[in-house]
């Protein structure tokens, strides 16, 4: 089998091309998320705290001086990158639960009786048995 062959047969399997997906929508998801936060949520957020921006928020460890930049710690943006990680992380946590609730409820669903030819079949096992 050639390098090629395997590869092909490697990359049309069906998880592949559902990972490809998922990474896709994925990236389009975080995107929204991300704009959701920043656009959306974080504005109001920064008003309640006096009009602050979190991204905006740093501590400057050393000035500028020369042609050398300053250094600064910018917490705020962690503390915005930690507060959209945890808000993409809630929104997968209830798709997840809302899907796991579907299955539950599918699996939970009552079985169609069998068959009248299965039944009178097992009647006959069993009166053979005895």
């Amino acid at each position: 089998m050639g390098m090629l062959t395997e590869f092909r047969q490697f990359a049309v399997k069906g998880n592949v091309v559902d990972l490809a997906v998922a990474v896709i929508i994925g990236a389009a998801f975080g995107k929204i998320v991300s704009s959701f936060v920043a656009d959306i949520v974080m504005p109001p957020l920064g008003l309640l705290i006096g009009g602050v921006s979190f991204t905006d928020l740093a501590l400057t460890l050393k000035p500028a001086s020369g042609a050398a930049p300053a250094v600064v710690w910018a917490y705020g943006k962690f503390i915005q990158t930690v507060f959209d990680f945890t808000l993409v992380a809630f929104v997968i946590f209830i798709a997840v639960r809302g899907i796991n609730r579907l299955k539950r409820e599918e699996q939970a669903a009552p079985a169609a009786p069998p068959p009248r030819q299965e039944v009178l079949l097992e009647e006959i096992r069993d009166l053979l048995r005895k």
